[in-house]
């Protein structure tokens, strides 16, 4: 994320960090070596429990520092008394709030700001957000604009259909685990390989064969595992590939690459759209490993690093599984 300085930056960065423009909302964000480090948005509460605004800053332990920027619905006529439990959760873990701004309708204005002619109570006009230095510099290192709103974040998650492709996901046979699954699971993860390796010089996978038989193969937990263990969250090359075949998977196949998009996006910082993967892998099949473990995952707010440290503990131990003595290794 691009330095903010000013409220002005920071009104621009609230919708690339949370990826989309948001309303009747609360966004929490800290800081970390006066870098942002983490954003968390809630939808805009009636009030909210002492008990619930200190396990949501606890979040945010160890943070050099908070900012608060509060999107104000129209049926809330008291916005101070319901921020007052997290501003004060915050004092009790002894992390600075550095600034709190609300957005009411298309104006905004600090409530750390007493001076009337920087900050006039009636508040000032939103700024554009197209043309802000935040979104030039954002845009300058390969972010997309953020989406109006989160329904039409949902929207870019929709299913483009290939009939090629599933008719060829129908002529490739299913493991047989009544049989040493190993070759076919190799295979598998090979097809992973050449995928990604296609997708990284085209953008786009041409082979649709190779396609259907990464989407038939990922129904295997190992190859499943093995394409996980395989991102580098340093890569918007993840991010991008299965987003991609998520949207050709058809009903049955949705969920693993539903579950690979949503660690990629969460690596990425995209936990919004991180969220809607998920849903899309529960729509598709409710009890689906995984699913549970990364709801649980996302709503903790740990750093994104932790699949890095997971991927060094277990990669090596599914690529042994699947190589092992094998030429393709």
């Amino acid at each position: 994320m691009t330095t903010v300085t000013t409220p002005n930056d920071l009104l621009a960065a609230v919708p690339f960090l949370i990826g989309y423009q948001p309303s009747d909302s609360i966004v929490l964000i800290s800081l970390k070596d006066e870098s942002i480090n983490m954003a968390i948005r809630i939808d805009f509460p009636e009030s909210i429990e002492k008990r619930e605004a200190s396990a949501l800053i606890e979040k945010l332990r160890g943070s050099d520092g908070a900012l608060l920027v509060s999107y104000i619905p129209d049926s809330c006529h008291d916005t101070e008394s319901v921020l007052l439990p997290l501003i004060e959760a915050l004092e009790e873990e002894a992390i600075p709030l550095r600034e709190s701004i609300i957005i009411v309708g298309n104006r905004w204005r600090s409530l750390m700001c007493n001076d009337p002619d920087c900050c006039p109570i009636e508040g000032s006009p939103l700024p554009e957000l197209s043309g802000s230095r935040v979104a030039v510099e954002e845009i300058a290192q390969g972010k997309l604009m953020p989406f109006k709103n989160l329904t039409e974040m949902a929207g870019s998650l929709d299913q483009e259909l290939d009939s090629v492709i599933i008719e060829m996901i129908g002529r490739i046979p299913p493991i047989d685990y009544d049989c040493d699954p190993t070759p076919a699971q190799r295979e598998g993860a090979n097809s992973i390989l050449d995928f990604l390796h296609d997708f990284e010089v085209d953008g786009i996978c041409r082979d649709k064969r190779l396609v259907a038989k990464v989407l038939v193969r990922l129904k295997d937990l190992q190859v499943r595992d093995f394409a996980l263990g395989s991102m580098n969250g340093e890569s918007d090359l993840y991010f991008d590939a299965w987003k991609w075949l998520l949207k050709k998977a058809p009903e049955g196949f949705i969920a693993a690459p539903a579950t690979l998009f949503a660690v990629a996006a969460y690596e990425r910082g995209d936990g919004a759209m991180a969220n809607l993967a998920l849903a899309k892998a529960e729509g598709d099949q409710p009890n689906y490993s995984m699913i549970n473990l990364l709801k649980q995952l996302f709503r903790s707010g740990k750093s994104p690093t932790i699949f890095a440290e997971l991927r060094a503990e277990l990669h090596p131990k599914v690529c042994a599984a699947l190589f092992s003595g094998s030429i393709s290794a």
